[in-house]
């Protein structure tokens, strides 16, 4: 179907210490791709320069071809209303409640969709990921892993065809894992593209179309769908800090 998300000679560094080092890598429409590695290695990083939340210091991310870093107002909004992340922390607003804090995708990206409209669209993604608990309530009033949930179901509110998951099943138990990895695949059915990063082999294995590993933030190889599912070992580049 194309590539949706292409990184080109990208350099990226904060506080005078280089994160990832002359990055190139193509992400394709439609398709589930797993970032792995060792902790430290740049994965975050390199989701976050995928999702446009940093802009790199040397060469350029394209989204269907455009700079993101050169888009104008309206270009960059339609790219944010195209993407959504889940942080590996949630980042959820401490001074907001949680219905404000989903609300807020709504109101910013359908102005037009009317108050009873917004409160559906909240119910119907809180129900779709498990959240069962008011909407009422603050963050600091949640578990790590209904911070999550509420995360997941924030990034879901205006239909996004490009996901990004930041180790977004952690903190969850095995039930609400496995909701969200069965909504995970839903979404790749309707074709939403999705960038993920997680320590679960066995969700990657589950998941992923292919695999881009980094090390000391650099991509030393990418697998298939076909090397993946091999008997390829895939947790010593994961735990351990060690190359092929």
């Amino acid at each position: 179907m194309g590539c949706i998300i292409e990184l080109k000679n990208v350099t990226f560094s904060a506080q005078d210490k280089v994160l990832v080092h002359e990055l190139f890598c193509q992400f394709e429409e439609g398709q589930i791709t797993a970032l792995i590695g060792p902790s430290g290695c740049g994965k975050s990083t390199l989701l976050k320069l995928a999702a446009g939340l940093h802009h790199p210091n040397e060469g350029e991310v394209l989204f269907r071809g455009m700079n993101i870093a050169r888009m104008n107002r309206a270009e960059n909004l339609a790219f944010r209303k195209e993407g959504a992340v889940v942080f590996q922390d949630s980042a959820l607003w401490a001074n907001q409640s949680l219905f404000q804090i989903l609300e807020l995708p709504l109101r910013l990206h359908f102005p037009a969709m009317t108050q009873k409209e917004r409160e559906r669209r909240i119910e119907s993604v809180v129900a779709e990921v498990g959240y069962k608990r008011e909407l009422g309530i603050r963050p600091a009033q949640l578990s790590m892993g209904e911070q999550k949930l509420i995360g997941f179901a924030r990034a879901l509110m205006c239909h996004p065809k490009l996901l990004y998951l930041d180790e977004w099943t952690e903190s969850l138990d095995e039930n609400a894992s496995q909701r969200l990895i069965d909504l995970v695949k839903k979404l790749h059915r309707d074709g939403v593209s999705i960038i993920l990063i997680s320590h679960d082999i066995r969700i990657i294995r589950d998941l992923a179309d292919s695999i881009i590993m980094i090390l000391e933030g650099r991509i030393f190889n990418r697998l298939s769908k076909e090397q993946i599912t091999s008997d390829y070992d895939l947790s010593r580049y994961i735990d351990e800090d060690t190359a092929p």
